[in-house]
């Protein structure tokens, strides 16, 4: 069964203040007081609007920047980067692509060894998934990706 994501008024409308503003209005939140910059558990995050998944656990470290940070989406056809020429720079926004939320932004900066992007996302604009919780939740195929360490990129 294929899982259709899209961005709904009633989505929206669950939506906290603080994640309408960081997903609708571009905003962004405070480093190191945000829900998952220290998140350790395995799992994957989605889009809070679409619930599209974006991210694994596997491809979280520690940036130091106080937001989570990544190495690699889960499918790059879930995100869309964007020129930001907001604040006197050129910076690659991200973007969810069925739910057109901000999400934050990918630099150049990330582990060489993992392809040296760093993807600095907002935990406003996503929702973990537990790996316990990935196949009630439907998103069971992406157990896959903590099956073995080879797989954990």
């Amino acid at each position: 069964m294929t899982q259709e994501y899209r961005k709904t008024p009633e989505a929206i409308s669950r939506l906290t203040r603080q994640q309408f503003r960081v997903t609708q209005d571009d905003q962004t939140e405070p480093a190191f007081r945000n829900e998952y910059w220290d998140n350790h558990q395995p799992g994957i995050y989605v889009d809070v609007v679409s619930g599209e998944p974006l991210f694994a656990s596997v491809d979280k470290y520690d940036s130091g920047s106080g937001w989570p940070s990544f190495t690699a989406p889960i499918d790059r056809s879930n995100v869309v980067e964007k020129t930001d020429r907001s604040w006197g720079m050129a910076r690659t926004e991200v973007r969810s692509t069925h739910g057109d939320s901000h999400l934050g932004h990918v630099f150049p900066d990330g582990p060489r060894e993992a392809g040296g992007l760093r993807y600095c996302i907002n935990s406003a604009a996503l929702r973990f998934v537990a790996l316990e919780d990935l196949e009630a939740e439907g998103y069971g195929d992406f157990t896959a990706l903590f099956d073995t360490k080879e797989n954990a990129r």
